[in-house]
């Protein structure tokens, strides 16, 4: 039986702890490019994931060596701002029209990426502690995954929405100048932790 009140306290956490990370703004650089239930769906999926391992592993996620969970974000990010950047203009209109975008290949792109870079993270250890302290492990799961999908949803429709307002370019720029800003802090931390 899934107590709600376990439920509710873990969302807020979950939630409050996952709004200023990496992750709203994958989803938000995913949700410009990419049809948003295509990325929903990837990020989703790799999201349940890391609850499932949380909730299941308990606190012996936070054994994981941090500097190669870093190192590996760092890496990451580092080629998705090279791609980004170094990438040939094609037809804005062209890049936004969903039929030239696979289910698998958008979704994948989705799953991968939030599944290597969330690996470890605080948000997947809190998720742990939070399994270990209450023994509740599907109220747990249930608030943590929920959390989750929410920042991703939040990141990605607000994606959608400021490609409306703004060049894809000009998003792509900045948002490439993130992700290069990320990866040398991922690396930057995978060196100096």
């Amino acid at each position: 039986m899934i107590n709600l009140t376990v439920t509710a306290v873990v969302f807020g956490v979950v939630f409050l702890a996952e709004l200023p990370d990496k992750t709203a703004l994958a989803g938000l650089v995913l949700g410009t490019r990419y049809r948003a239930s295509y990325v929903f769906a990837g990020v989703a999926a790799a999201f349940a994931v890391h609850v499932a391992l949380a909730v299941a592993a308990g606190s012996v996620l936070t054994l994981l060596p941090q500097q190669l969970v870093s190192a590996i974000t760092g890496v990451l990010f580092l080629g998705g701002a090279a791609v980004l950047l170094f990438r040939k203009d094609d037809d804005e209109e062209e890049i936004r029209k969903p039929e030239n975008q696979s289910f698998w290949k958008v979704s994948g792109a989705g799953f991968m990426l939030i599944l290597v870079a969330e690996f470890g993270d605080l948000t997947q250890i809190m998720t742990a502690n939070l399994a270990a302290r209450y023994d509740d492990p599907l109220s747990v799961g249930l608030g943590a995954v929920l959390a989750l999908w929410a920042v991703a949803g939040l990141g990605i429709v607000g994606g959608k929405a400021l490609m409306k307002r703004v060049p894809l370019k000009l998003i792509t720029r900045i948002a490439a100048l993130l992700m290069l800003g990320l990866g040398v802090w991922s690396l930057w931390e995978a060196v100096t932790g």
